[in-house]
């Protein structure tokens, strides 16, 4: 098993003399177009369209998900900057979910901004974070991650902010600081990475391939580890999931915990270097995401509302992406990256329905919730690795990777702990109820999103793993699927009839605790100072920077406009 095993795109033999071209366009306008409708929306007519059509922009990247041959580049720019696009199986798992993700929660968000008066605001915060999320996964030179990643990342925050309120713009501020503190970090790291290049602009895989004999191997490794789990989440980095998810539309939500959060896993699949061990470093990330994933499980216990309970479900689901990342870097385990995005797009799919679903029962009369929570449940169970489900092929994926043992137990333990979660957050979407039934197009995109979730890791396995697909439906691998289930399903029983009253932790918990806001801003600071320093080591990044200080200045000015 290879990173490469998921091999097979579309058979598209008749067109075989054009694909090279036909690929290389897909991947140009997976991200050109949602960029472009973004800064076109400034024409009236192209605004009043856009909701129209805004379900259909991921189209090309899906396409170039199923057809774009693996390994197949395209240079976009000349020498020096040499930016590149490329798709690898990782890559490929990723920019399709999230393109799947996209589209039903586009056609949701259309339905539910319907009498928003800042509706047009959002489309363009919409798109632009739409293609800084496929260019995540698609390109393949540092340069343009780093700008790539600074675009789906800065403008999330519109997605988190829209609703204006005081809560929305806290919850905002604190995004944003957190963002700025990541690029910082990463900056630095992309710095040191490139200077051992001969290149000014190195391809990823080339910059990557000197790092295990780098003299500043250590600190670009921790700099690389901090700024990408603060992207995932990861205790302690995690506290502006909560309070970002509780504000923003649902639809945002969606897209922030299905797709803005993936950048984080992209990145650490990108820069950290697979088939070759990293025992104290894989180490350290498993038992980070490992502590993550409980921690998150306990303080999403305490959470009533749906949203926020799902937003620690994140937490918990990121430190299990990282704990398998961590272990298959422990040993150098070659397939680990493919089966890690394997798992996250897996929990792309699963966790954009279940936000969508939320939005469906709060939409809906008492009665009618029930039946949203019922499909909730069913899917939050798939998460945990209910046997049957597309979560258990996801589940039996990553324990090829980590080994058994107290890790392998701990992650084992770990599914009922994400079971009880989502037994809470089942009762908390059938108590959302109000009064009323959803819009159709609240309805009809959610279910479609949860059909999809159930069904594609079947399809999937065996191309991840190598494996036929039959081997998941073994009495013993049902048997090892179904226990942890049945217990969190257990002590979700007994916590109901004899749970004592636990106050809700506040969203964002260590940060009122610790004042984290003001330690932030300190360290951001001391990280601007030290990027400015290093910068001068790499032209390149300077233009990347004045790049994204446009784009940005220029989205800005755009959602001041009145529409």
């Amino acid at each position: 098993m290879t990173a490469d095993t998921l091999a097979p795109p579309l058979d598209l033999s008749a067109l075989e003399p054009a694909m090279p071209i036909l690929s290389e366009a897909l991947m140009v306008v997976a991200i050109a177009l949602p960029l472009a409708l973004a800064f076109a929306a400034l024409v009236p007519a192209v605004r009043r369209a856009l909701p129209h059509v805004l379900a259909l922009v991921p189209l090309p990247a899906l396409i170039a998900a199923l057809a774009v041959p693996r390994g197949l580049s395209v240079l976009v720019a000349p020498y020096p900057f040499r930016f590149t696009l490329a798709l690898d199986a990782p890559g490929a798992l990723l920019l399709g979910g999230a393109s799947l993700l996209w589209m039903t929660a586009g056609a949701y968000a259309m339905a539910y901004l319907r009498q928003d008066p800042a509706r047009p605001a959002f489309m363009v915060w919409w798109l632009l974070t739409m293609a800084g999320s496929f260019a995540v996964f698609l390109v393949a030179d540092v340069a343009s991650f780093y700008l790539a990643y600074a675009l789906v990342s800065f403008s999330a925050y519109g997605l988190a902010a829209h609703d204006d309120t005081p809560q929305a713009r806290r919850a905002g501020s604190l995004y944003l600081a957190l963002t700025v503190l990541g690029e910082a970090l990463l900056i630095a790291a992309f710095v040191m990475l490139a200077s051992g290049a001969t290149d000014a602009n190195p391809q990823i895989r080339d910059a990557v391939a000197l790092l295990p004999t780098s003299p500043w191997k250590t600190p670009i490794l921790v700099l690389i580890l901090l700024g990408f789990i603060l992207k995932m989440g990861l205790f302690p980095l995690h506290v502006w999931m909560p309070l970002a998810h509780s504000v923003a539309p649902v639809p945002g939500s969606a897209v922030l915990s299905g797709v803005v959060v993936k950048a984080g896993v992209i990145g650490l699949l990108r820069f950290l270097p697979e088939g070759v061990p990293l025992p104290g470093w894989g180490a350290v990330l498993c038992g980070a995401g490992l502590f993550t994933a409980y921690y998150g499980v306990a303080v999403g216990l305490t959470q009533t509302h749906p949203k926020r309970a799902l937003a620690y479900s994140t937490v918990s689901q990121m430190g299990v992406v990282a704990a398998v990342i961590g272990a298959g870097i422990l040993n150098g385990t070659a397939g680990t990256f493919t089966i890690a995005a394997f798992y996250a797009a897996n929990h792309m799919l699963l966790k954009g329905a279940m936000f969508l679903m939320v939005g469906v029962a709060m939409a809906s009369s008492p009665r009618r919730a029930l039946a949203a929570a019922a499909v909730a449940g069913l899917l939050g169970l798939s998460l945990a690795g209910l046997p049957l489900t597309g979560g258990a092929m996801a589940k039996y994926a990553i324990k090829l990777i980590v080994p058994e043992g107290m890790s392998g137990v701990l992650l084992t333990l770990s599914a009922a702990g994400s079971t009880l979660l989502m037994a809470r957050y089942a009762l908390l979407v059938a108590r959302s109820g109000t009064e009323g039934t959803p819009p159709r197009g609240l309805a009809v995109p959610a279910l479609i999103l949860a059909g999809l979730a159930l069904v594609l890791p079947f399809l999937l396995f065996e191309a991840v793993t190598g494996l036929p697909a039959a081997v998941a439906f073994a009495p013993s691998a049902l048997q090892k699927g179904l226990w942890p289930v049945a217990l969190g399903l257990g002590l979700a029983a007994l916590l109901a009839w004899r749970a004592p009253r636990v106050p809700e932790v506040p969203a964002g918990d260590i940060l009122n605790a610790l004042g984290f806001l003001g330690t932030a801003s300190r360290a951001i600071m001391g990280g601007a100072v030290a990027a400015d320093a290093v910068l001068r080591r790499w032209p390149v990044a300077a233009f990347a920077l004045l790049a994204i200080a446009v784009l940005l200045a220029a989205t800005l000015t755009f959602a001041a406009v009145p529409l």
